[in-house]
């Protein structure tokens, strides 16, 4: 019987280089921005860190891997004749390539065939079927840790877009950001979990697609990412968590330096700092009676200001 995974918190945080890893449309795709302007920090959707995790899962497992369990739900795919699939075509796909048939219970097969259904949940409303399950796993919002000033640049290429008697290339414009760090929070509910199917070794593979998923997702656009933090808290307590972890870190140096006219632009000009954190995990702490496992990864280019509770485990 697969082990049911406990009650968590999970810590995530990644840097990029010349690009935005995530673009506001409705901002002529600059950088998403939802505190106020005075704030200066930029953020990332969970919609897209999951898009990186879904990715990596179905790369490694092309044909839904040990079991037939790692099949992908949320994800875009062609038919034969060239159009995109709808959810009810997706979905028919990994039930028949599951079962060999269709099945009178889509949420229950997907759920135990499809890695994203399973921990991240889903909305299913074709037709006359519906269903809606909560994932266990929820990430928050990405932000910076620090205020953000993207640049407007443009270049040429040396195509013409449309009309070739002008004898020219296209301009084309764009933002990016020189450099930012992110840090994503997340939770763990044992109880969903229970519901889903979702096991332990699913947050396993979870935790390893969010380091290998951010360095396997490419598009010029996003620029080149690096994982450099992550964290994973598991409780006791199936119905307690420390909660908002990302509140006991900051990075070094501080907002002065990140408004000034020679920010930090690598990984090897800035420190994170995590004391107050490893306080509030401290096993004689305040929390300690609720804490079971602490485990945590780092890139060995990012310095952290202390050792954590807890296993420094090796990078996959």
């Amino acid at each position: 019987m697969p082990e049911i995974p406990r009650t968590g918190e999970i810590l995530f945080i990644k840097c990029v280089k010349d690009g935005i890893p995530n673009r506001d449309p409705l901002n002529d795709s600059d950088a998403r921005r939802i505190f106020g302007e005075d704030d200066g920090r930029i953020s990332l959707s969970d919609v897209s860190i999951k898009r990186d995790v879904r990715d990596y899962i179905q790369h490694r497992f092309p044909d839904g891997g040990p079991d037939k369990k790692y099949h992908i739900f949320v994800r875009q795919e062609k038919g034969e004749n060239g159009k995109l699939r709808d959810r009810k075509e997706l979905a028919r796909k990994i039930i028949e390539d599951v079962s060999g048939e269709d099945s009178p219970d889509k949420k229950k097969t997907l759920m135990s065939a499809a890695f994203d259904v399973r921990v991240f949940g889903a909305v299913y409303s074709v037709e006359k079927e519906s269903f809606n399950q909560t994932g266990p796993v929820q990430f928050g919002w990405a932000h910076s840790l620090h205020p953000v000033e993207t640049r407007y640049v443009q270049g040429t290429v040396v195509i013409p877009s449309e009309d070739a008697s002008k004898g020219q290339g296209s301009i084309w414009t764009t933002y990016i950001v020189p450099f930012a760090v992110f840090c994503m929070p997340g939770v763990i509910n044992q109880s969903i979990a229970n519901e889903t199917g979702a096991t332990r070794d699913d947050i396993e593979l979870l935790l390893e697609a969010l380091w290998k998923g951010t360095l396997h997702r490419q598009a010029r656009g996003r620029g080149i990412q690096q994982p450099c933090f992550l964290l994973h808290v598991e409780y006791s307590d199936p119905f307690f968590r420390i909660g908002y972890l990302e509140d006991y870190i900051s990075l070094e140096p501080g907002r002065e330096a990140w408004l000034g006219g020679n920010p930090p632009t690598s990984l090897e000009q800035v420190r994170l700092n995590v004391d107050r954190l490893a306080e509030v995990l401290d096993p004689n702490g305040e929390f300690g009676n609720k804490i079971e496992r602490i485990r945590y990864w780092v890139n060995p280019a990012l310095t952290i200001s202390c050792e954590l509770p807890g296993t420094r485990e090796k990078i996959w």
